[in-house]
């Protein structure tokens, strides 16, 4: 039932009215900490001529919703009143809509009063403010068509390659309604399948936890601008995936920290009793550690999942971190309900994981064994890759091994090869003058392209950005490459057009190498396949001089077109190859029944695939 009540708090003539948020059924489910739609049935909710607000507090002696109603911030206070002894606080306030701003003052346990932002709020004020806003949604959806081919999809089975970016750094100053225009015809422009958003939920700094889970921040507009943003994307063939971060809360005293006066939502350490602090951080901690142990924090986090997805139409969710060594026992059963629950009722969204931690040793973080992701990022195959490509060229030679020692747990977990904002700034990492640095990022992106695993790249990599990234200033625009982005450009249009790069990525079968051990030479070559044994030859030159003359084993002879070369002159490059094709003979090499000799340009890679036109139709090199 939501109470009526007058000004100052106190119930209008003992009327009360129907709640249209919470039933027995609710109820029910809540003490069972099986509630899928929480949302539904707590924050603020407009019904009839007013608000209903819905708030779980279970120790709190007291809570009042103290609001703007008389035109001042905390102006009004309004007592709400507890159903049973559920820990659910309930309130009808007539007369309020859309736009209000409220918190919670909320007189805990301990004796304290702490005002409190709404953990279910759908809307929050504007950054530096705290208070969260009544809003109700009126975005016309218009991507059913996306949605009903998702659903028939299996992403790991599927091309995908993701734009990361952080939406107030991209072009600084656009809001998420001008973002709408901006970004969708530039990612699906440059091929890439999805864009993954660092986390959007409402935060009171851009170096903290979000405060506010439920609501997409203020900074660039208001939740349904949010939402016309990824419906533009989604119309323009791109799916969003979102940062989520459901392992730790901030510490902020507006946010859900102590929010009764007790460790409701924190983990406490059993030691001293304190609130559990990531990293082991006693001084002004800026988080605690969610209490995955928690029927309720359980129930909040994985509704907080599926509001994401079923409300804003995310298409997938990637959990940063994943803290299995600090309680496995908890966490690892957490994100099985997760991602099992996403998988249920919102189908086709793909969830991925960061990291992984002791739960890893029991079972991968891919699989129904497991916590049951979908993907997971390779950070091991970064580490390895940029530790190589860092080196100068001629200290690669001893270091070989860095490069190709990836396929040694290439199939340990289906992989995403992540080149985040954690990454740095490629081009300025790479040895040697900005020429050198731009062709060894060229044959770097081909090389990552070609090797098993979905892709990622952070943006500003595709038009090799310098320095590092900073949230306040944004890109440099005026400095990019365009060669390093035409490049990027026909790879994403090689990799969704070869199913040889991405069909068997997660099975030995996809991949076979030419030869891994070339490292006096910094040469390494391997094969791609389609289930249809159609194979594509990827040939890396990580050495800063020209191989002229250099045989190279292939499965059969004929002819094979270059697809992409990253000497050509259009990315920037010498224009040093092989006239758009090599022919291979009958002539074993690096075991293989064929071979053929090819020129390999500086700090390059060259993709060739086997030309399927008649002899006839073939036009002969001059």
């Amino acid at each position: 039932m939501s109470f009526i009540v007058r000004r100052d708090g106190s119930p209008l003539g003992g009327i009360h009215v129907p709640s249209r948020l919470l039933g027995e059924f609710d109820l029910r489910r809540i003490r069972q900490g099986r509630h899928q739609r929480l949302w539904q049935v707590f924050g603020a909710h407009t019904t009839g001529s007013g608000t209903t607000f819905s708030v779980w507090a279970p120790s709190a002696r007291e809570v009042r919703v103290a609001g703007d109603l008389d035109g001042r911030e905390g102006g009004s206070s309004h007592r709400m009143l507890p159903i049973g002894s559920s820990g659910i606080w309930e309130l009808y306030l007539p007369g309020v809509g859309d736009g209000y701003r409220y918190m919670y003052d909320v007189l805990g346990a301990d004796g304290q009063w702490r005002r409190k932002a709404d953990p279910f709020a759908s809307a929050a004020d504007r950054p530096p403010g705290t208070a969260s806003v009544v809003f109700t949604s009126g975005h016309r959806w218009r991507d059913a068509a996306w949605l009903e081919r998702r659903a028939r999809a299996v992403a790991q089975e599927e091309p995908m390659s993701v734009y990361e970016l952080h939406l107030g750094s991209w072009r600084p100053g656009l809001t998420y309604r001008e973002l709408a225009e901006a970004l969708p015809p530039y990612v699906a422009g440059l091929g890439f399948t999805h864009v993954e958003l660092m986390p959007v939920a409402e935060h009171t700094s851009d170096e903290r936890l979000p405060t506010a889970l439920y609501a997409p921040t203020a900074r660039y507009g208001d939740p349904d601008d949010f939402r016309r943003l990824v419906d533009r994307l989604h119309q323009a063939g791109v799916g969003v995936i979102l940062d989520w971060t459901p392992l730790c809360l901030a510490a902020d005293e507006e946010g859900l920290a102590r929010f009764d006066g007790t460790p409701l939502y924190e983990a406490v350490d059993a030691g001293d009793g304190r609130p559990s602090v990531p990293g082991g951080a006693r001084e002004a901690p800026a988080a605690h550690a969610f209490d995955h142990r928690s029927p309720w924090v359980r129930n909040f986090l994985t509704a907080n999942a599926l509001h994401w997805c079923s409300q804003f139409h995310i298409d997938g969710l990637r959990t940063s971190g994943y803290p299995g060594d600090r309680d496995p026992e908890a966490v690892a059963p957490f994100f099985r309900e997760v991602n099992s629950t996403l998988h249920w009722l919102s189908p086709g969204t793909v969830a991925v994981a960061e990291a992984a931690g002791a739960a890893e040793e029991t079972a991968p973080l891919t699989g129904v064994a497991g916590p049951g992701f979908d993907l997971r990022w390779n950070t091991g195959w970064t580490q390895d890759c940029l530790g190589y490509l860092a080196r100068d060229p001629g200290d690669r030679r001893y270091h070989h091994g860095e490069i190709t020692f990836p396929m040694v747990y290439a199939y340990s977990e289906r992989h995403i090869l992540p080149v985040s904002h954690a990454a740095g700034s490629l081009s300025s990492a790479l040895p040697g003058d900005a020429r050198r640095r731009r062709a060894g990022l060229r044959g770097f992106l081909a090389f990552m392209w070609a090797h098993p695993g979905k892709k990622l790249l952070f943006m500003g990599q595709e038009f090799a950005h310098e320095g590092e990234w900073e949230q306040p200033l944004g890109l440099g625009w005026e400095e990019a490459d365009e060669g390093v982005r035409t490049l990027v450009r026909d790879l994403n249009a090689a990799y969704r057009r070869l199913p040889a790069l991405w069909r068997l990525d997660a099975s030995p079968d996809g991949f076979g190498w030419i030869v891994p051990d070339a490292a006096s030479d910094n040469v390494l070559a391997f094969l791609r396949y389609d289930d249809d044994g159609m194979p594509l030859a990827c040939v890396c030159n990580f050495s800063a001089v020209a191989r002229e003359g250099y045989r190279v084993g292939l499965p059969f002879p004929g002819r094979w077109a270059e697809v992409i070369n990253t000497d050509a002159a259009p990315y920037g490059g010498s224009g040093l190859g092989n006239l758009g094709a090599v022919e291979a003979t009958a002539s074993p090499w690096h075991r293989c029944e064929a071979s053929a000799s090819m020129v390999l340009p500086p700090l390059s890679t060259v993709w060739l695939r086997p030309d399927p036109r008649p002899v006839s139709d073939k036009v002969s090199a001059p």
